[in-house]
């Protein structure tokens, strides 16, 4: 379901994310984003050291980046950037996608962000340059709705509050989640089917996540 068809100028979405480890989930809403706002492609960019969160068993950048190069070569939208892992040093957004834009001849670029870090945008570094420059679609995840999520005091004035509720994505309930496949992982537990068997055979090779 879709909350509103907007006539956006962009083509381009950069999917942010620690994909610590990616799985289905996160490939069923990059469908999504891609159908609703008729994108012609979407990047996904793995940090390196994420600003706003710290998750203790945080698998290294290149085994995640690893596990993300076999799936995006499966369609032809997606592509993979490893400019946070190769820059190093704590990964802002705002630095992100200025430099994927630069690559890209200035292309606008919109930034994919989950419902739920709306109400923390203002805390992120330089975030009006981020809104005025770039486009924010946002995925409704379990727990939210449209209704809700005006309610919520987002600390960036009404005009910029209205613009990021007018991009939401309602797409699939998906409730698969990274830490809960780690958490199979250290137990012993099988993780068919919540990941690509690509990455389920990464996984294993490497002894990721292991308790």
């Amino acid at each position: 379901m879709r909350v509103r068809k907007m006539g956006l100028d962009f083509k381009i979405g950069v999917f942010g994310g620690s994909f610590n480890p990616l799985h289905h989930g996160h490939l069923i809403l990059a469908q999504d984003v891609l159908e609703t706002f008729e994108l012609e492609s979407l990047i996904f960019v793995p940090c390196g050291r994420p600003a706003h969160k710290h998750e203790a068993d945080l698998a290294d950048p290149e085994h995640r980046l690893a596990m993300l190069e076999p799936i995006v070569e499966l369609d032809p939208r997606f592509e993979v950037s490893d400019w946070e892992i190769q820059r190093q040093g704590v990964s802002y957004t705002i630095d992100t996608l200025e430099a994927l834009s630069r690559e890209r001849g200035g292309q606008t670029l919109c930034f994919i962000a989950g419902s739920d870090t709306l109400p923390e945008l203002h805390t992120w570094r330089r975030i009006a340059d981020l809104l005025d420059a770039f486009p924010i679609v946002s995925l409704v995840r379990p727990g939210y709705s449209h209704e809700e999520l005006g309610t919520m005091e987002f600390h960036l004035g009404p005009e910029r509050k209205e613009r990021l509720l007018e991009n939401l994505v309602l797409g699939h309930r998906v409730d698969i989640s990274s830490s809960d496949i780690r958490m199979r992982i250290a137990e012993g537990m099988s993780i068919s089917y919540l990941v690509p068997s690509e990455v389920e055979m990464y996984i294993a090779e490497h002894g990721l996540y292991r308790a």
